[in-house]
């Protein structure tokens, strides 16, 4: 797959001497979806700032299919679509007046067709001649990710563009991303709900304190940092852990009738059978078996706090 934006080294010192970015380097595929997750001051919006333009790098280099952000500013910026988590928006002008700005700052002409498919896709359509500051909080989200798409770009981020808004527009912004990847627009999503980004990211990046832990197939990653549980249900309740399945490393549930068993998918061997023959000749008859995979969220919570192996 080609790669559409190629980031080298990507280093952002700050005149206090503080470090947002520590040496970043990722290629980003043409028509792939990556989640960028990191807890708050990880460096995510320092890096979407950085290769929009926004802020000047101290080092290194990125090229937006094939166009040096700082060379060839103009041509990579084209390239480049930004939804802000901030709301940035004049509250006079009008909606229609807004996106059709945003097309002409990038040097396209006017196209009535294109911003009335853009803003009937986003809901907006029934507010084109209403001010900025008669719109509610989520309507002017929406105008924003309006304000993105204007110029057609092929490369999208998006800056928490889900954070505090409804439903409904959760709804909306992920069905226009399948329908721009489809059509072939490489998107970066930074998120907090990672639910999200277990649902629609194809690769997942985590950084953390301006450094890229990891940048890995989303299904691999949980094939391979993924823990599975399984969840002994018992007939009866327990006060403790019988000594006899002390090795076996088990965690009674709050209400003791439950003893919760934890492994890993790429062992050689689980040791549930194993498990399984001890909980009966401890005396303890099973009700039911269940087991769950880890989650997205406890994989990045894991690769946070250093737990990682």
């Amino acid at each position: 797959m080609t790669t559409i934006l190629s980031i080298k080294d990507l280093r952002k010192t700050y005149d206090d001497g503080f470090e947002a970015l520590k040496g970043v380097s990722l290629d980003i595929r043409q028509g792939e979806i990556l989640a960028l997750l990191g807890p708050n001051g990880a460096g995510k919006t320092t890096l979407i700032s950085t290769i929009c333009g926004i802020t000047t790098p101290t080092s290194g280099t990125v090229t937006v299919g094939g166009h040096d952000i700082q060379a060839d500013f103009r041509a990579a910026r084209r390239m480049i679509g930004l939804v802000p988590q901030e709301i940035a928006l004049e509250p006079f002008e009008k909606v229609w007046n807004t996106v059709r700005f945003s097309r002409g700052l990038f040097g396209l002409g006017h196209d009535s067709a294109r911003i009335e498919e853009i803003l009937r896709k986003l809901s907006l359509w029934d507010k084109r001649k209403n001010a900025i500051k008669e719109l509610s909080g989520g309507m002017k989200r929406r105008v924003l990710i309006a304000k993105a798409l204007a110029h057609e770009p092929r490369v999208l981020f998006l800056d928490e563009p889900t954070a505090g808004v409804d439903v409904e527009l959760r709804k909306d912004m992920w069905a226009i991303v399948d329908e721009l990847k489809a059509a072939g627009v490489t998107i970066i999503l930074t998120t907090h709900y990672i639910e999200e980004a277990e649902a629609i990211a194809d690769r997942v990046g985590v950084i953390d304190k301006g450094e890229l832990l990891l940048v890995q197939d989303k299904k691999t990653l949980m094939a391979q940092m993924g823990k599975k549980q399984i969840e002994v249900m018992l007939t009866c309740t327990i006060p403790s852990i019988p000594d006899s399945l002390a090795h076996h490393n088990l965690v009674l549930n709050g209400q003791g009738d439950a003893l919760i068993y934890t492994y890993d998918t790429n062992a050689e061997r689980t040791g549930i059978t194993t498990l399984l023959n001890d909980v009966a000749e401890a005396g303890l008859i099973l009700r039911d078996v269940q087991t769950r995979q880890s989650s997205l969220e406890e994989i990045f919570v894991t690769l946070v706090s250093g737990d990682a192996a």
